[in-house]
């Protein structure tokens, strides 16, 4: 035999080349890739379920090639198109007979004998006219392509390219155009429906051709009833189905997120990490809540839910379902803002973690002014002094203005590097000490990414022999089967130790509700949630950032252009939203305690400070370096008489009848304001008349405060106010004699305010009391 094929070749050497090239010819005739149009581009949930899509550059509503043919679409495809498709080598000789026989007959083409194959061919090539020349090249790539793919393959091409009417290009999208379903949800009589559409496109517009198209239908489900594909209940029931009416709109149950994709995997079909069922809960939750801020005449809103194990994005809604002169389209998730209050708990993290803060230490809470700057809390009301928890979980700002000072600028500046907050991008200078309370601007992806990064730290931590991971603080994972990548596993901590942010997150257990406001007895207490509220200058931005061991969730409240509004606020407005979230997810369990990273240390239970030697003692856990900070310094030895009503000492008192006390004691500024809020707290009793003694620092200014400035008020008749001079003394019995630039303008008692009328200029206010205690500021009255 091989003799015979070599004596062959030897002899006929011309057919061999000829063969040879028509063989190469075929190989190559079919072009590698048979369909180049552009495609939309399609998100999908972690389960598959359409999430969104934006339309093809060219215009149609193609999509990306189907994965595989939903069962029932490809039955009444191949019953109605090409009943010998599994059978045939890309052509039907018999059809093709029939076709040229009938067309013959009637003198023009009335139908024809393509098979599927054929179509995908002809679907290929654009614009060719449909003559018996190019039924023959048809042919040809047919078979060339029965050679190079499955019947399974070239069955998803058919479903891909063919034509269903309009723009609608491809099963998957007739799908939803027509019934508003997936097609792999679609009955028998919605699955024939689209089986007939691209044999005769224009019948699917509605009131146009519609006994037609049911006639085609329904005769091709009596084919499948024939072919005992499906039975006959079935069929009398799809029989009875109508025709779609009118076209459906795509989902669009994450506009701004499939925006996001977009840019990135343009004409791709791309499967997210996206829980289907929550996106709709969430997006009910914000239809709901911006039908009532609407009123307000506030019209945006941004959610974000992030799975803290994976990082995966859970939920994202980039803004409300509002309109263009709202911004609609504007993703606020993505959208610098001003941080409000949110970065505060990175400021506690970072003091505890250093040992330069405790968690229920007294920090002042005072009126200050620091280089000009005159920070205020939110009801600008002063305690004097609180516990840094209560100050964290109440959002107070001149706390933490004053720890900023405290901990250093620029220090704490160049820590927020290390979380990746890509729009604090400015130098310390240029923020100044209102970083903290909300001079700096963010965008709610990379606080929730530095919440989940907190979170994780903690979970890792715990989960591990107390490890830390190098790249903790990872960008969130938006689609499916992308891992995020935490890096090494590590002994030394990076930024905070997993103890400072536990004790951290337990301080933002506490709600941190104003003094009185009772709105928050509607919320589930049994939520062990670590979270933070935020509101920026002006009402403009309101924030609640919340973080459990399993979710973290983010809400932005305000206006896209930048309106303020008066009642938007963290606490009113975001507030309810995060805990409304909250209430969908499933409940997990509070952060273990992670002691390797902690140490038990006995405090004061009065001032949080580490126990000196006077003081009422408790014992807390506190990090590591905690127990490096100052002793107490409140609580002082006071030798009283036998009544207990006086302080005396040596120089009025015999020792053997003083009694020995314990006494916390306030600076006089602090004690001014901590006494009105807490009436257990006893300033220092009078001395005994007739004993000697000069205290110090028993005084201090309310009013003027240091470098301060004021222009003198007018009434409404004109005529300029007087300006009132304010301090707070110790003894409330003292005397206090008042010099304005070294003149005597008067002296008060108990009540120590003193009105003045200075001229326009600098003057030195001194005050002097009884004791020989002095103080002096400087006060400029502007014109």
């Amino acid at each position: 035999m091989f003799q015979r094929i070599k004596t062959y070749i030897k002899n006929h050497p011309k057919r061999i080349v000829l063969i040879t090239i028509l063989l190469v010819w075929y190989y190559f005739s079919l072009p590698s890739t048979l369909f180049k149009d552009p495609t939309a581009t399609v998100v999908e949930s972690v389960d598959g379920e359409l999430v969104g899509a934006k339309i093809a550059k060219d215009g149609q509503w193609r999509f990306p090639e189907t994965d595989s043919v939903p069962t029932k679409f490809a039955k009444c495809i191949i019953a109605f198109e090409d009943q010998q498709f599994y059978n045939h080598p890309g052509f039907n000789p018999i059809a093709i007979v029939d076709a040229m026989i009938d067309n013959s007959k009637a003198g023009k083409i009335v139908r024809g004998g393509s098979t599927l194959t054929q179509q995908v061919i002809r679907l290929s090539r654009k614009g060719k006219k449909r003559t018996y020349f190019e039924k023959l090249k048809e042919l040809i790539l047919a078979t060339r392509l029965e050679w190079g793919k499955s019947k399974s393959d070239i069955l998803k091409l058919y479903a891909s390219h063919a034509p269903f009417g309009g723009n609608v290009v491809g099963v998957d999208m007739a799908a939803w155009r027509y019934f508003g379903l997936p097609a792999h949800q679609l009955s028998w009589a919605e699955s024939a429906t689209l089986a007939v559409l691209p044999n005769a496109p224009s019948l699917i517009y509605p009131g146009k051709n519609q006994e037609r198209l049911l006639k085609k239908r329904n005769r091709l489900l009596k084919t499948l009833l024939e072919q005992q594909t499906i039975d006959s209940l079935t069929y009398t029931l799809s029989i009875q189905e109508t025709l779609p009416q009118r076209p459906y709109r795509l989902p669009q149950i994450a506009p701004h997120l499939v925006d996001n994709i977009a840019k990135k995997h343009k004409g791709e079909r791309v499967q997210t990490t996206l829980r289907l069922a929550l996106q709709k809960q969430v997006n009910d939750i914000v239809k709901k809540h911006y039908d009532q801020l609407r009123q307000n005449e506030v019209y945006n809103m941004a959610v974000l839910v992030l799975d803290v194990e994976t990082r995966n994005v859970l939920s994202y809604v980039g803004n409300t379902p509002t309109d263009k002169t709202h911004q609609k389209d504007v993703d606020i998730i993505q959208a610098p803002r001003s941080t409000g209050s949110t970065l505060k708990p990175l400021l506690y993290a970072a003091m505890m973690d250093k040992g330069e803060l405790l968690p229920e230490q007294l920090v002042s809470d005072i009126p200050t002014v620091i280089a000009g700057y005159n920070p205020k809390n939110f009801d600008e009301t002063y305690s004097g002094a609180v516990p840094a928890n209560r100050a964290l979980a109440r959002s107070l700002n001149v706390p933490a203005v004053r720890l900023l000072q405290q901990y250093g600028l620029q220090r704490f500046r160049d820590e927020l590097n290390a979380f990746q907050i890509k729009d604090i991008q400015y130098s310390a200078d240029h923020y100044g000490l209102s970083l903290i309370v909300g001079g700096a601007e963010a965008n709610l992806w990379d606080l929730c990414k530095t919440y989940a990064g907190m979170a994780g730290t903690l979970n890792h931590f715990l989960e591990s022999s107390s490890e830390y991971f190098t790249n903790e603080f990872a960008e969130p994972i938006l689609e499916k089967n992308s891992e995020v990548d935490f890096g090494k596993p590590i002994k030394e901590k990076l930024i905070f130790g997993a103890g400072s942010i536990w004790l951290t997150f337990e301080a933002m257990k506490e709600v941190n509700r104003p003094e009185g406001d009772d709105a928050w007895e509607f919320y589930d207490s049994s939520k062990e949630i670590a979270w933070k509220t935020g509101t920026s200058y002006g009402n403009r931005d309101a924030w609640a950032i919340g973080a459990t061991s399993k979710y973290v969730v983010g809400v932005w409240i305000g206006n896209a252009d930048g309106e303020g509004r008066p009642e938007v606020t963290g606490l009113t407005a975001a507030a309810p939203v995060l805990f409304d979230v909250f209430n969908i997810v499933p409940d997990t369990k509070w952060f273990a305690t992670p002691y390797d990273d902690l140490v038990t240390t006995t405090v004061c239970a009065q001032s949080g400070h580490i126990a000196g030697e006077h003081c009422p003692k408790k014992t807390i856990n506190v990090s590591l370096s905690g127990t490096k900070t100052e002793p107490c310094t409140y609580h002082r030895l006071i030798h009283l008489d036998k009544e207990r009503r006086y302080q005396v000492n040596s120089s009025c008192e015999s020792v053997d009848n003083m009694i020995h006390e314990s006494w916390f004691v306030l600076p006089s500024l602090q004690a001014y304001y901590f006494k009105n809020n807490n009436a257990d707290y006893h300033e220092l009793p009078s001395f005994l008349p007739g004993c000697s003694t000069v205290d110090e620092d028993r005084m201090d200014f309310i009013f003027p405060k240091a470098n301060s400035s004021v222009y003198l008020p007018k009434g409404f008749d004109g005529k300029t106010n007087e300006v009132v001079l304010k301090i707070a003394h110790t003894n409330p019995e003292a005397q206090v004699f008042w010099y304005v630039d070294e003149q005597f303008v008067g002296a008060t008692r108990q009540f120590h305010e003193m009105p003045i009328l200075p001229e326009p200029g600098k003057h030195l206010i001194t005050i002097l009391d009884e004791n020989g205690n002095e103080l002096k500021r400087v006060l400029e009255v502007k014109e």
